[in-house]
């Protein structure tokens, strides 16, 4: 019988947000692995919690997980954690647990305070449907196209940013997205807690004269769906009506359909393209 990996969430800023069952668990499995021991050890001494720990990192992600899994594998339980957050959310706990199903071996989620999903519920900006990004890429060219496709993305976007990147990643958003409603999150759960909405433009502006401090959560207005309706009606508008209509019968869609799609691309009735037809 293999162990099992726990996946334990641990507090983003508030220890009184650590939850009986993740104590539970760092108590009772045979190794916690985590992110930044010495960090790790203030949370452990905080509860006290006796149990060894290993360094589990970005740097060493592959070659210790597979010391993990053979540890797991001769039976071991073994409890995840990062240095604040939930496991394997922008780090690099996702490899571990892959490696895990790809070996069977049981892995379960303690669940618990997440920067993400915490700045999402607090920024009044709509939370039905939101996409994260985590970091932005240090790569130019990976960076140039992520904001590229955040262009047109209608859902609430979710980013995370140091406070020495701020100034220069709003003025980028600003530059590829335009001026749109943002809520800007910092020292989340903790006493100095910030939650400012604003807008892209406004941000800039208030950064001008104040430095940024704490580690920043950015929930960003996703591009509106009639936004987007009206852009791509005007592209479609670019068109005559005629070459709009082989646009379609070209494809093998038959006259009658073809009017039907052309009437709800540029916005206007179905009797409106007949009539033009009939017309010319």
């Amino acid at each position: 019988m293999s162990g099992t990996l726990y996946l334990c969430a641990t507090p983003i800023g508030n220890l009184d947000d650590m939850t009986f069952r993740v104590l539970d668990t760092l108590r009772s499995v045979d190794v916690i692995a985590a992110e930044d021991t010495r960090n790790s050890i203030k949370l452990l001494n905080r509860f006290e919690i006796k149990t060894s720990m290993t360094s589990y990192h970005e740097y060493n992600k592959v070659e210790k997980a597979e010391k993990l899994i053979s540890m797991m594998q001769e039976g071991k339980n073994i409890a995840l954690i990062t240095d604040a957050g939930t496991p394997a959310i922008s780090d690099p706990g996702e490899v571990l647990v892959q490696m895990c199903h790809e070996h069977n071996i049981p892995v379960t989620s303690l669940p618990g305070a997440c920067a993400c999903i915490t700045a999402l519920t607090l920024s009044g900006l709509s939370t039905r449907r939101f996409c994260f990004e985590a970091f932005l890429p240090a790569d130019k060219n990976e960076r140039k196209e992520i904001l590229e496709d955040l262009k047109e993305e209608s859902r609430t976007i979710i980013l995370y940013e140091a406070p020495h990147h701020l100034k220069a990643t709003l003025a980028e958003l600003m530059d590829a997205l335009g001026d749109r409603k943002i809520t800007l999150c910092r020292e989340l759960t903790k006493k100095f807690e910030t939650v400012m909405p604003t807008t892209l433009a406004d941000a800039i502006s208030f950064y001008e004269e104040n430095e940024p401090k704490g580690e920043y959560v950015l929930v960003l207005e996703g591009k509106s769906l009639k936004l987007r309706k009206e852009e791509k009606q005007k592209e479609w508008q670019q068109l005559s009506i005629e070459e709009h209509m082989e646009f379609y019968e070209e494809q093998g869609i038959d006259h009658k359909e073809a009017m039907k799609k052309v009437a709800k691309d540029r916005g206007i009735s179905k009797r409106d393209v007949y009539q033009y037809l009939l017309e010319k």
